[in-house]
């Protein structure tokens, strides 16, 4: 099975709710300090700064649409197998 790994930069994103708005099966607003980060489920690391995920390649799409809405292209992924 083919992944995706997703970085969602936390110092850079602005809380906004697109990307969880975009692909809740991937994004949510964190209850630490109110920026996005990977949903528990796909979750490698979280910190204040840095969310980083594992998500299965079939959630790819979502993933584009959210990092093409986000305004301040805080998140980006890169494909893995």
């Amino acid at each position: 099975m083919s992944y995706v790994k997703v970085i969602v930069d936390r110092d850079t994103c602005i809380g906004c709710g697109v990307a969880p708005a975009t692909c809740p099966e991937v994004f949510v607003l964190g209850e630490d300090n109110g920026k996005n980060r990977v949903v528990d489920k796909y979750t490698e690391k979280i910190d204040e700064h840095i969310s980083i995920g594992k998500v299965p390649e079939d959630l790819l799409e979502c993933v584009k649409s959210a990092v093409d809405a986000c305004p301040v292209a805080a998140i980006r992924y890169e494909t893995e197998k």
